[in-house]
């Protein structure tokens, strides 16, 4: 049986063209596409088919997945205030609101996290699939299953975040609506439990290590000071130097004040003596005076009225009287009837005095002088002490620095523990800057990949079949239309020959 149809007759290689050159490559125009591909739609048909039922196989394995969704509100929180171990240098430092966000998200979508979410909620029921392999898996084989499952999590949860906003978005997708809804509240759940855990959990025992071991310092710093008080024979090193002090100028005042009572002394004395030098230790206590001259004279008065009284004032008996009388008066006058009575000498009064004061004086002074003696004793044994404290204190302020410092170390180390542990079993109770806005209910919905995959396929294959219609249209040799001849040839094709199959 015959057809008439147009069919590639095999031949050489088209003859050059008349500008020279090699043989011409086939040209072709889009009318001949459509009648080329036309002839490969057998094999188009057969690749279009093989895909797209491969295709549409793989979609119909595809299942539903549930999303379950949630969301936080995350704010600044005490655990991000930065609290320096030791001094205070930085201390309430605190991070931007965007580094706190992306600090928890990085939190939720750690490893651990969903490790921990995997036991708790157990392998088996988060992935079926492999529920039986793992229960009979080895320990090191369950280790990588878990991590398998760890990083299938990853794969199905979404952490969402956005600039200046204290909310993240969190979603989970799984087959089973219900254990999409468990898994992402366990997430949350031992999210929070973690985060504490993570930020202010650490080694709660550093700081009571630490105080203990200034503790113990203390201890042998007290015991060096307390060492050095016995051994020096102090039992308050301030109070004695200062009562030392204080008794030093006392001693030294008193001192001064003997000296000086002591020179008054010393002085008085020398003129005492010196007066008692020039006066005799015996004087006259009393004397008579001889009165006969003037009783005599009485007498010669008294005779004189009684001659008068006989005779006139010129008799010669009176005027003899009177003689005499003016004779005994010049020489009363001038002193030539004067003599000496009776007298009595004894010790003198007033060298006595001098004596007793000399004496007295010479007392005073030889208790000043004891006096002086033991002030200046008292005085040489203060400094004497003052300085060995001097020469101590050195020693006793390292001692004392030391003991302070430690003291001072212990009590702030056991105020910062005191803190610590308050703030650890507040945030144990709550987290107060981390809210669960909404939590993750089994969505009703499930989303399916088929459709999306069918059309891929569909596309794919119809794709791949143009392509193999296409590969198969240039690699057929010779001319395949009149009119690609006639293009390739430059020459006109007056005629065309049926040919039998």
């Amino acid at each position: 049986m015959s057809t008439s149809a147009w069919i590639s007759v095999p031949h050489d290689s088209p003859p050059p063209m008349a500008g020279g050159g090699g043989g011409a490559r086939a040209r072709y125009a889009p009318s001949d596409f459509i009648t080329l591909l036309w002839r490969e739609r057998f094999l188009m048909l057969m690749v279009f088919v093989v895909i797209a039922v491969i295709g549409v196989g793989f979609a119909m394995t595809l299942k539903k997945s549930y999303e379950a969704q949630s969301s936080l509100f995350v704010r600044l929180g005490q655990e991000y205030v930065y609290e320096p171990r030791a001094g205070d240098a930085g201390r309430g430092a605190v991070p931007t609101n965007d580094e706190v966000i992306q600090s928890e998200a990085e939190i939720l979508g750690s490893g651990e996290l969903r490790e921990r979410v995997i036991r708790k909620i157990g392998f088996g029921n988060i992935f079926p699939s492999a529920a039986a392999k793992y229960a009979v898996a080895s320990p090191e084989e369950k280790r990588k299953l878990i991590a398998e499952g760890r990083d299938s999590i990853a794969k199905s949860l979404k952490i969402e975040t956005a600039p200046d906003n204290s909310i993240i978005r969190l979603a989970y997708q799984h087959q089973n609506p219900e254990i999409a809804e468990k898994v992402l509240n366990t997430l949350l759940e031992e999210y929070l439990i973690y985060r504490r855990t993570l930020l202010i959990g650490g080694d709660n025992r550093v700081l009571e290590r630490q105080r203990d071991i200034f503790s113990q310092k203390l201890s042998e710093a007290d015991a060096a000071y307390q060492s050095f008080l016995m051994t020096n024979d102090i039992g308050d090193f301030n109070a004695q130097k200062t009562a030392l002090t204080q008794l030093q100028a006392q001693v030294e005042q008193q001192k001064y004040s003997i000296d000086a009572q002591l020179q008054d002394r010393t002085g008085r004395l020398g003129a005492v003596e010196a007066e008692l030098a020039r006066t005799p230790a015996e004087t006259i206590l009393y004397r008579d005076t001889d009165m006969s001259a003037s009783t005599k004279l009485a007498q010669l008065k008294l005779d004189r009225e009684g001659l008068l009284s006989r005779y006139t004032p010129n008799a010669q008996p009176v005027i003899d009287i009177n003689a005499q009388i003016a004779q005994l008066e010049a020489g009363l006058a001038a002193g030539r009837t004067a003599g000496e009575g009776a007298r009595r000498s004894g010790p003198n009064p007033i060298w006595q005095t001098l004596a007793t004061t000399r004496n007295d004086l010479r007392a005073e002074v030889a208790a000043l002088q004891q006096s002086q003696a033991a002030y200046a004793q008292q005085v040489t044994d203060v400094n004497s002490r003052l300085l060995r404290l001097a020469q101590l204190e050195p020693q006793f302020n390292e001692l004392s620095r030391d003991r302070d410092v430690l003291s001072s170390n212990v009590r702030d180390f056991t105020v910062k523990e005191q803190q610590d542990e308050a703030q650890r079993q507040m945030s144990a109770e709550s987290s107060d800057n981390i809210r669960i806005v909404q939590r993750a209910v089994a969505p009703s919905t499930g989303k399916s990949l088929k459709k999306p995959v069918l059309a891929l396929a569909i596309m794919f294959a119809g794709f791949t079949a143009l392509c193999a219609g296409l590969v198969r249209m240039f690699l057929r040799p010779g001319l395949q239309t009149p009119a690609s001849a006639s293009r390739t040839l430059g020459m006109p094709v007056l005629a065309t020959a049926a040919v039998k199959r």
